[in-house]
């Protein structure tokens, strides 16, 4: 058994991709999950952005997606859709690489993943050396209580996992409650009537996960 698992952060530029070229286009950052990435070099793909940013249209446009769906939560638009430009992860997982997360960002693709023992580090590095534009941003040690984030295991928006962390946080849940509903969404600046709609909506989400 191997002891040490670490965190292994990568900045990839100039790999043409879909995604980090609309975010050029469109001013916004979009946040990803892992690629499902498909044998013939395709991935699908699910991430999402601010709503009414452009970002729909400019991705319908682009040759190099189809299979385009969209919805709205949250003031988030969610999507879904195949990419048919090979992405870099390919490599980067077939040497021990463990996507976790993805941000795009004025162009940029940034990937924040785990591998397990140094020497399975050292192919990533090697890997990341032999194609263009990806360089190692950070390495760290994973703490022994480091969960993946509540977000990227129950399926919430960003927007509803903050409202849930900071309320659980604040003592909204707890018995009997610390704070108000009235605090929690002055804490997160938005509207007790948007927090609490938030708070319901990823209440069902988890519990959906939890009892199916």
């Amino acid at each position: 058994m191997i002891d040490e698992c670490l965190l292994v952060e990568v900045r990839v530029t100039g790999d043409d991709c879909p995604l980090a070229d609309a975010t050029r286009t469109c001013g916004v950052a979009i946040d990803a999950l892992p690629p499902q990435l498909r044998s013939d070099g395709y991935a699908l793909l699910r991430f999402s952005a601010p709503a009414d940013s452009g970002l729909a249209a400019v991705l319908d446009d682009d040759e190099r997606i189809r299979y385009l769906h969209t919805s709205t939560t949250d003031g988030r638009e969610n999507f879904r859709c195949l990419s048919k430009r090979p992405c870099v992860l390919h490599e980067l997982t077939d040497v021990g690489f463990l996507s976790e997360r993805l941000r795009y960002r004025d162009g940029v693709e940034y990937h924040a993943g785990a591998v397990v023992g140094r020497d399975v580090l050292q192919g990533v590095i090697a890997a990341a050396g032999r194609t263009v534009g990806v360089t190692l941003q950070r390495v760290s040690p994973l703490a022994d209580d480091e969960t993946t984030p509540v977000g990227q295991r129950w399926d919430l928006t960003p927007a509803q996992e903050a409202a849930l962390r900071t309320a659980y946080e604040m003592g909204y849940f707890a018995v009997p409650k610390r704070v108000t509903a009235d605090a929690v969404a002055d804490e997160l600046g938005v509207s007790k009537s948007a927090l609490l709609e938030r708070l319901r909506r990823g209440q069902a989400t988890l519990f959906g996960e939890l009892f199916g």
